[in-house]
């Protein structure tokens, strides 16, 4: 079923034109056949003793042999030897309790398309480690996008992978995508910044028309006078996508202070994270941001179907809503956002205006 286009606040025809021989062209590098995929760990270091576990995803010629990893199955091949250079990076963050596999298709979608992808999984907030939750409100809100920000500096420095990554004068081209918690985490990169007040008057108002938010937060009656956390923007990110994002935390201002090029996703049947609490005020406040809200989706329309159930406190991840085909969706989000990627990355690098009217 096409998807309903309910407001674009950029060109759609300038956002989904490249063409692949044009895309090569730009890029100096052709469409890969397959995906590969390998594991990846950013080390612990003095200040941040954590380890990161990632899945880096990259375009290979080697045939696809997909591989069964905990309750997902990645279809691309194990180990296969990377191509010489990639059109360049993009970091993927996953939703609260999730994993570096919970996006695979997406990830494998712009492996083909000739990126270098690095989904992580982010410790203290994922399926076998909820400790971040156990810290102040604000070190989860700092913590996550810093996560980020150490696995582009891991790769960027790390001899194998470094000068895979395409850059041209405004440095490598690097992007980053996310859902959910993800979605905030990609924002904040972005430029997007936190006050906790928002949250407190947010619950204090709409707890009965967003209760799954609101009530995995503690302590929201402290949260009345202005608590604007520092920001966590990291200017090399040059373009991101936001799906389903959480955002009624995000001040107003520093939305509409982003420059890079936005794409948001809001999942209309979407009961935890409701858009019009979220991702609608991310995409109707980012200048120039495409929004777009996909009908009859609910919040995991965005994450790959699982092979066991696993529950949430919104039923199993891999439910749908009557009549939702999330098998294409996720072939179509799998053009989309390369396509995004493609022509962000190449012709609006960050910090300059894109000349496209609203």
């Amino acid at each position: 079923m096409p998807f309903a286009i309910y407001k674009w606040r950029r060109s759609a025809a300038l956002l989904f034109c490249s063409t692949p021989i044009m895309v090569g062209l730009l890029f100096g590098a052709a469409r890969a056949a397959e995906a590969g995929w390998r594991p990846y760990e950013v080390p612990p270091s003095i200040t941040n003793p954590e380890k990161i576990p990632v899945a880096l995803y990259y375009p290979t010629q080697a045939p696809m042999r997909s591989t069964v990893v905990g309750s997902f199955t990645v279809r691309a091949t194990l180990m296969a030897a990377p191509e010489a250079k990639t059109k360049g990076l993009i970091v993927i963050s996953h939703g609260t309790g999730g994993s570096e596999f919970g996006q695979s298709s997406l990830a494998e979608a712009l492996a083909r398309d000739g990126y270098l992808v690095a989904a992580l999984r982010h410790p203290g907030d994922n399926y076998q480690d909820g400790s971040l939750w156990q810290k102040p409100l604000g070190a989860y809100f700092t913590e996550r996008p810093r996560q980020l920000s150490r696995l582009i500096d891991a790769l960027l420095a790390d001899p194998e992978w470094k000068d895979r990554i395409a850059t041209d004068a405004n440095g490598p081209r690097i992007g980053a995508a996310g859902h959910s918690a993800g979605g905030y985490t990609v924002a904040a990169l972005a430029g997007g910044r936190v006050d906790l007040s928002r949250i407190g008057t947010h619950c204090a108002k709409e707890a009965s028309e967003d209760p799954i938010t609101c009530g995995m937060i503690r302590d929201i009656r402290q949260m009345q006078a202005p608590l604007v956390l520092e920001s966590t923007v990291d200017p090399r990110i040059r373009a991101i996508v936001a799906m389903a994002p959480v955002g009624v935390m995000f001040t107003e201002q520093s939305l509409k202070a982003i420059t890079v090029p936005a794409l948001i996703y809001a999942a209309e049947k979407d009961r935890w994270l409701p858009p019009r609490f979220h991702a609608a005020w991310i995409g109707q406040n980012i200048p120039g941001a495409a929004y777009r809200v996909i009908p009859n989706a609910g919040h995991f329309a965005f994450m790959n179907t699982a092979s066991v159930p696993i529950q949430t406190l919104d039923g199993d991840i891999s439910d749908n809503p009557p009549g939702f085909d999330r098998t294409e969706f996720l072939k179509q989000l799998g053009e989309e956002i390369p396509a995004f990627f493609d022509r962000t990355l190449t012709l609006a690098p960050n910090g300059i205006k894109r000349g496209v009217s609203p």
